[in-house]
């Protein structure tokens, strides 16, 4: 009997870490983060300062992934920039490398792209060290892990040799494509455009967390603890409220991204691919498996894309 209780105790953890969500539960986690610091266009100070107030009054914490090439002006640092990092940090929000050009691996050297790394590293380094922390994670750019396994397998030696741990993406989606329609229909203060497109947006989204949390459950027999990728824009600084929302009626609780990666499904091995994907696509091809892509934007969307001037 004692060594049955014994069994079962040592057993119970790895039931907790795969058990599956079931609806009205709260087994379900999201880390929230942010591509392209400051901002993906030139509005970084409204950008900053409502999603670093919408994310504190949720509680919700999140990491931003810069481009340092945003933090200068004539190739000096430009000091407003920077600032808006420290906001960021200010609001107990963390920071990661994303490259100092948003440059493309499957674009350049190997050289060249480990140089742009190093590049976009030193101010917000700096930054985090005034503040007792590392720089920890590095998002690579376009989710682009590289183009060969040659590629992709130096790269991620370098990348450890530096200290970085590689930011994964379970929930990818296409938030760029609403946020620059939404960008336009702002700036010509079409306030009938920007509210039908945010209200696509949050449908979309939901569209993209049950997509992932299906795909999960059919891959892994749990669902994952998630790591959602999203842009530091217009959109998102005015939909986060709404967005947070949808996954808290989801049963989401928001954990970050140390946190996620606890989950023992980010241990499997994945592939070079030759677009940006989330890992649970990747995941599945190494098994050779085939995917189940997530939906895209609304063909109403994409023709407003192309036409909404």
């Amino acid at each position: 009997m004692i060594i049955r209780v014994f069994i079962a105790l040592l057993l119970f953890p790895l039931t907790i870490s795969f058990s599956p969500h079931r609806e009205g539960t709260s087994h379900r986690y999201v880390a929230f983060t942010f591509d392209d610091l400051p901002s993906t266009h030139k509005n970084g100070k409204y950008v900053i300062e409502h999603i670093t107030e919408k994310l504190t009054n949720h509680n919700v914490p999140a990491i931003g992934f810069v481009n340092e090439r945003k933090l200068y002006r004539n190739d000096k640092p430009d000091k407003e920039q920077i600032s808006l990092l420290d906001l960021w940090l200010n609001k107990n929000l963390d920071l990661g490398n994303h490259s100092y050009s948003h440059i493309s691996i499957d674009e350049v050297k190997l050289d060249a792209y480990k140089a742009d790394v190093l590049l976009g590293e030193k101010i917000t380094k700096r930054l985090l060290h005034e503040r007792g922390k590392e720089l920890t994670y590095y998002r690579h750019t376009q989710l682009r892990t590289g183009p060969t396994l040659e590629i992709k397998t130096d790269l991620e030696k370098f990348l450890k040799e530096h200290g970085y741990i590689i930011a994964p993406v379970t929930m990818d989606n296409n938030d760029y494509i609403f946020a620059n329609i939404y960008e336009r229909a702002k700036a010509k203060n079409d306030t009938a455009m920007m509210k039908n497109i945010g209200s696509e947006y949050i449908k979309y989204m939901e569209s993209i967390a049950k997509h992932f949390e299906q795909l999960s459950m059919d891959f892994l027999g749990y669902e994952i603890k998630q790591t959602l990728l999203l842009h530091a824009n217009s959109l998102n600084a005015d939909y986060l409220d709404q967005l947070i929302q949808m996954f808290k009626d989801r049963n989401y609780e928001f954990i970050s991204l140390d946190e996620a990666l606890k989950d023992p499904a980010y241990q499997l091995k994945d592939v070079p691919v030759k677009k940006g994907l989330s890992w649970l696509h990747r995941w599945m091809l190494a098994k050779g498996l085939e995917m189940n892509e997530e939906p895209t934007e609304p063909k109403a969307i994409s023709e407003l894309n192309k036409t909404y001037k």
